[in-house]
């Protein structure tokens, strides 16, 4: 979705005004919400949050909402929606397109959390314009304020963090090698020097890392390959 959004020009990004909430229960369903009060049982008659299968649900909803306008128009992720043109002229059209599918399902944005006709914003944790990604700033914050991991736990969730960003990080596999032993059957955790090094590495790193930029059409493309002992790389560029 985000790749696919960086090819345009005009964005305009929206949010959902709770959004899981504009989405009614069935009927048969509604029972299965049931709460107790002092002064009663109650059920929800739309979609609360916190149910299992909430965020698929919204996504569905969704995807038939929008239909022949997602990938074209329209890029949407749960209660994220980008409205996206590639020619400037186009977008006011392109808006109206997308309000009537709104009005139609009565749908409601949230006009604190939306920005029309700009050619930037903030897309599931990434900064999208025309012809180039880079990582939100907030989020590279949020992993260089992190303590060093005090448990297993914690740095597979460090890593997971990572595996979102990997193609923004060189080399990440080389990077994270030091960790490797800790996540073995049975290994002791013990965070050493080595470790300490690679996790302060990769938070440098992210101090000034990469835009990525989507490739021209007809130009020739690079393949550069590396290969270490402990991991293989490569980069596409142009």
């Amino acid at each position: 979705m985000v790749d696919i959004a960086s090819s345009h020009n005009i964005f305009s990004f929206m949010d959902g005004s709770s959004g899981y909430n504009q989405i009614k229960m069935a009927p048969e369903d509604e029972k299965f919400t049931a709460f107790r009060t002092p002064i009663g049982v109650f059920c929800y008659k739309v979609m609360p949050f916190g149910l299992k299968n909430a965020g698929a649900t919204y996504q569905r909803a969704m995807t038939v909402i929008f239909d022949e306008l997602i990938h074209v128009q329209v890029e949407c992720y749960v209660d994220d929606l980008v409205v996206k043109s590639k020619v400037r002229s186009d977008h006011l059209r392109d808006l109206r397109i997308v309000f009537e599918c709104l009005r139609k399902h009565d749908l409601k944005m949230n006009p604190l959390k939306c920005a029309f006709g700009v050619s930037a914003g903030k897309f599931l944790s990434f900064i999208v314009r025309y012809r180039d990604i880079e990582i939100d700033p907030s989020m590279i914050k949020a992993i260089k304020d992190l303590k060093p991991p005090k448990s297993l736990t914690q740095l597979r969730s460090f890593q997971g963090n990572l595996a979102f960003l990997r193609r923004f990080i060189s080399n990440l596999a080389g990077r994270c090698h030091p960790f490797t032993a800790l996540a073995k059957k049975d290994a002791h955790f013990y965070w050493d020097k080595n470790c300490q090094e690679a996790f302060d590495s990769i938070k440098c790193y992210l101090t000034n890392p990469p835009v990525l930029a989507a490739p021209i059409v007809g130009k020739s493309l690079i393949l550069y390959t590396t290969a270490l002992d402990e991991s293989l790389g490569a980069l596409l560029a142009q």
